[in-house]
């Protein structure tokens, strides 16, 4: 999406009048997220879904067959999740692979009884992101906060393990940063 002339005035006065405020950050980290390449349609998505569906690449750029729909937070431009240090998920980024396709928005499980799929997922907003482990304990806090706002009913039954699990190694973060 092409950014215009009033867009980029419209965040530079927010910026400016209104520093402090939830719409000012809202409209400067649009105009940063345009500038990754991300289309309004998955930006609009990453600010209300409850999960993406997350896939690595394989290295033949072939997407792997496990899929599946995750809490994330969408931090600094980026996908960040938290998950155990032997799911697929970290496995596959700790053999190098670096790259993953994110499809952004609830399409219900993913894995269905007696093996059956739900494919649904592929109609969501998707980009193909870098990428990496983290371990910055501050990611970690703010992954928690995002979390506390976007699943309240869920997350006091996870927040204390996922913290222990993040400073004890047997969870990790993931970021996944969009590619251009």
């Amino acid at each position: 999406m092409k950014l215009q002339r009033r867009d980029f005035l419209q965040a530079g006065v927010a910026a400016l009048l209104w520093p402090s405020t939830a719409g000012a950050f809202d409209w400067v980290g649009r105009f940063a997220h345009h500038e990754k390449g991300l289309p309004a349609k998955t930006l609009a998505a990453l600010e209300k879904s409850p999960f993406v569906y997350v896939s690595p690449l394989k290295s033949d750029g072939s997407e792997s067959t496990c899929h599946a729909e995750v809490w994330f937070g969408f931090l600094d431009g980026a996908v960040v999740l938290n998950t155990g240090r032997d799911r697929w998920k970290s496995r596959s980024v700790k053999r190098g692979l670096d790259r993953a396709r994110i499809w952004v928005g609830d399409h219900g499980r993913w894995k269905g009884l007696l093996g059956s799929r739900n494919e649904d997922f592929r109609k969501a907003p998707s980009f193909v992101a870098k990428a990496e482990l983290v371990t910055d304990v501050n990611v970690s806090e703010r992954l928690l906060g995002v979390y506390d706002s976007k699943y309240p009913e869920e997350i006091g039954e996870w927040r204390d393990k996922m913290r222990a699990g993040v400073k004890y190694g047997e969870r990790v973060l993931i970021r996944y940063t969009p590619l251009s």
